[in-house]
């Protein structure tokens, strides 16, 4: 199954938006002449699998190489590097450039920056004069089509950049995605923002629209995108410290979700291949995971069962009754869904290992007594019990942010024992790691009294008998706990965010809400109360569409909770979700994660 998702069933033309990045790549290429080698930025080599297959790169006469340290091994007059503007990015590119004029080597080289040069970058490559060697251009990929409703916008450090180092430019990269995107499907006439990073996206996105206006007449019609929604991932950072209990969610937590598939040893999948790794793509094109992977992984297990038996059932009754053509024309049909079940019930299989442990079920439990933020001692002694018995740190760190974001941070001599203790266990080179996490407020000292539970109960958060089979609410996706970001999108569509305007000030960042363009007469959300109104259908009957925007981050569960919103009856929108990249709390809190020494 191809790599590239299909695109088809999008709720917009997001084909439109791949094709274009894909002709403006192949356009680079086409315009340097004959063979050339094409050395990729390692982390833009998942994005771009997601716009083109590597063949048609090489049919324009690329040899592809990942760029590392390492001197380029190629017979190629020509080297294009394909990079993101990052410093030790252009120190490969010098120390390959100074070794093959040690050697006498002639090339013409080509530096293209994704999605835009960097004026610290040249000063780089001017200081180890190699600059005048180089032709330079960029690629202005802002924004990859994931699946069918999902966007990225591939900043996987954004959050980390933004909080600790106050670097902003992930921001305007943003609203450029976004400014990009109205450019292609109209202005968008409301958006709506909370937290410090989104209110600042909104203001750029604004000043964007003033110097390089999209076209808001008559002829233009009604925008395709009603309403955006931007949220900071720092107003609630909750939700990524909890484990994911969808289908989806777990492959991401235990597996690693990357670019749309995961990489696993072969013998996983039923393939025995002693040591080979298999790629296994999880998109929309993949019926069957579409059908499952919004689902709490209790319910995944029981419908793949009932449809292994199902299918076993026709088998046999194949072999004992004499079918008619259109019953055998039908089993034939099923049959074609084989491997899809079959990888499936493989990866579920291979889930259970994980979730069936007593450490990962112990674990869900002190999440849920974190989140109901009832019992300080209890929680407090089994984070001082994780370190001391030395577990990953990471893991760690997860239960740590969760227990000071519910608590408002921990009691001075509770915060410098913990503290302590993590350095003692896991070594002092963590320090960095530890200040990265105070600068950004994840771990603090308790200064005000916490408000988690006034948030939680006014936004009925913790909903308790949840039905993960047949859900009534968002609160499947966590067993139980109904994701606040979910929440704030929630009340935003249905009845505005008017009505909990105490409880958006208890979270982090301020929040704004603004009308653009010509659309004032467009209804905003507040007016929509879940019902639509006629003006504010789109002109072929369909749904309007929300962007929901997350700037840090977002996990799979939380897709899985906005699409289930969506399919709910009386619900007047359709909802797309784009993001600075799909995230696990593992994944996040990596990004605090520095070493020194």
């Amino acid at each position: 199954m191809a790599q590239v998702p299909n695109l088809d069933n999008a709720l917009i033309n997001l084909k439109s938006l791949r094709d274009q990045s894909q002709k403006e790549l192949i356009t680079i290429l086409k315009n340097i002449r004959g063979k050339k080698c094409l050395v990729i930025d390692p982390k833009l080599g998942g994005s771009l699998s997601l716009i083109v297959q590597s063949s048609l790169l090489k049919e324009h006469g690329a040899e592809l190489r990942h760029l590392n340290a390492e001197p380029i091994q190629t017979d190629c007059t020509k080297v294009v590097y394909l990079v993101r503007a990052q410093l030790d990015l252009m120190k490969f590119i010098c120390s390959h450039i100074h070794n093959d004029i040690s050697k006498g080597i002639q090339r013409e080289y080509f530096v293209y920056f994704v999605p835009r040069r960097a004026v610290v970058c040249e000063k780089i490559l001017e200081e180890e004069k190699i600059h005048h060697l180089l032709t330079i251009g960029e690629y202005p990929l802002y924004l990859i089509p994931l699946d069918e409703d999902v966007l990225s916008f591939e900043l996987d450090v954004a959050y980390k950049e933004h909080l600790v180092d106050g670097d902003t430019t992930s921001l305007w990269h943003i609203a450029k995605a976004i400014h990009k995107l109205e450019f292609s499907f109209g202005l968008i006439p409301n958006v709506r923002a909370k937290g410090k990073a989104s209110v600042r996206v909104a203001d750029i996105l604004n000043r964007m629209q003033s110097e390089e206006p999209v076209n808001t007449s008559e002829q233009m019609g009604v925008p395709e995108i009603n309403t955006i929604i931007l949220l900071d991932r720092e107003v609630d950072m909750i939700t990524p410290m909890c484990s994911q209990l969808t289908y989806e969610g777990l492959l991401d937590e235990f597996l690693g979700i990357s670019n749309g598939a995961v990489e696993l040893d072969s013998s996983i999948m039923g393939v025995q291949q002693e040591g080979k790794k298999i790629k296994v793509p999880l998109n929309s094109s993949d019926k069957l995971f579409k059908e499952i992977r919004d689902q709490n992984f209790e319910v995944v297990v029981q419908v793949l069962r009932q449809k292994a038996t199902s299918m076993k059932q026709d088998y046999t009754e194949m072999q004992t009754t004499n079918q008619t053509v259109s019953e055998l024309k039908d089993f034939v049909k099923k049959l074609n869904s084989l491997p899809e079940m079959t990888r499936h019930i493989n990866l579920g299989q291979h889930l259970t290992t994980f979730t069936s442990k007593p450490s990962f079920l112990a674990r869900l439990d002190m999440e849920q007594t974190l989140v109901e933020a009832e019992s300080y001692d209890i929680c407090f002694e089994y984070i001082e019990e994780m370190i001391h018995k030395q577990e990953p740190l990471i893991n760690v760190l997860r239960l740590l942010i969760l227990f000071s974001i519910t608590n408002s941070g921990l009691p001075k001599k509770n915060f410098d024992y913990l503290r302590r203790e993590l350095l003692h266990s896991y070594g002092f080179e963590h320090i960095a790691t530890l200040n990265n996490l105070e600068k950004s407020g994840l771990l603090k000292k308790q200064e005000t009294k916490s408000n988690w539970i006034t948030i939680k109960r006014a936004l009925r958060l913790v909903v308790e008998d949840t039905d993960t089979a047949n859900p009534n609410d968002i609160s499947y996706v966590f067993s139980g706990y109904a994701p606040l970001s979910i929440r704030l999108v929630q009340h935003a569509i249905r009845s505005g965010w008017r009505p909990i305007e105490e409880i958006l000030k208890l979270l982090p960042g301020p929040h704004s809400d603004i009308k653009r363009g010509g659309f004032s007469s467009s209804p905003s959300l507040d007016s929509l109360n879940g019902s639509l109104h006629n003006s504010d259908k789109v002109v072929d009957g369909r749904r309007s569409l929300v962007l929901v925007v997350f700037i840090g981050g977002v996990t799979s569960a939380e897709i899985s909770a906005l699409r289930f919103l969506s399919a709910q009856e009386g619900m007047a929108y359709d909802i797309i979700v784009a993001t600075t990249k799909i995230v696990n709390g593992s994944t996040l809190t990596e990004t605090f994660v520095e070493k020194l020494g």
